[in-house]
């Protein structure tokens, strides 16, 4: 049985993930930080699932992940780098705390996982990684600017990595969402939800399942000649 690790699974587009691929006959390997309670109620929920705690700003906490994963599971066929955290705010009113935690956490914790992804992968010549960037690291936001710099990031360090790591067999591409209902957008009320289900061109917000798909075929082997692509699920809210 293949075996799908995927950071920041305990709930929102991590949860609908891990649902979709145990579905499709994964072994999942989900992490939480903070909010262990749902990571078990996920975990009693599917068959073949089982919840690690992982710190993904942390290389020292990473790199134990993948240890007790592969302990568990013996194997890492697909990994899905979907943990992040936002900030929104101007800039100058941020903290260099703040600041770091966007950095350390969205764009250090995909190359941090990442790297040890390729450490286990490159040894058995096969495996895909998916990227969870943003609509704003391609467009760019308003009061989401350091948010925005690391989910770009994001974006060229899949590029580099689909580069560095295909002549081993292992692609490497990217999702990124738009808006996305999901618990961080409780704090909009119902007309903030129709504005932006009206700005987009499809005329409704995105949901959880929206990703998972698009995550589910990109480790398909219907994309078996894809890599290095950044595919934007946002209903064309950015067009």
């Amino acid at each position: 049985m293949k075996t799908a690790l995927i950071t920041g699974a305990s709930g929102g587009i991590g949860a609908r993930i891990a649902k979709e691929l145990s579905n499709a006959g994964y072994a999942v390997a989900l992490t939480y930080n903070k909010n262990k309670s749902a990571a078990e109620e996920l975990c009693a929920e599917l068959h073949n699932v089982q919840a690690f705690h992982c710190d993904i700003s942390s290389f020292t906490s990473v790199q134990q992940l993948y240890a007790d994963v592969l302990s568990v599971f013996g194997r890492i066929d697909v990994v899905v780098n979907n943990a992040g955290t936002a900030y929104t705010g101007l800039l100058q009113d941020m903290t260099e705390a703040e600041i770091l935690n966007i950095i350390n956490t969205d764009l250090n914790g995909v190359i941090y996982s990442t790297k040890f992804a390729a450490d286990h992968m490159v040894k058995k010549h096969c495996g895909n990684i998916i990227n969870i960037s943003s609509v704003w690291g391609v467009a760019g936001a308003s009061c989401e600017a350091v948010y925005s710099a690391a989910k770009g990031g994001v974006i060229a360090f899949t590029k580099a990595m689909a580069k560095e790591l295909a002549p081993s067999g292992i692609r490497v591409n990217c999702i990124s969402p738009g808006v996305i209902k999901t618990p961080m957008l409780d704090c909009y009320s119902a007309d903030d939800l129709q504005a932006l289900a009206d700005e987009t061109p499809l005329g409704r917000i995105g949901t959880t399942d929206d990703v998972a798909k698009a995550v589910k075929f990109l480790i398909s082997d219907d994309a078996s000649f894809i890599t290095g692509q950044n595919l934007i699920v946002d209903g064309g809210f950015i067009l």
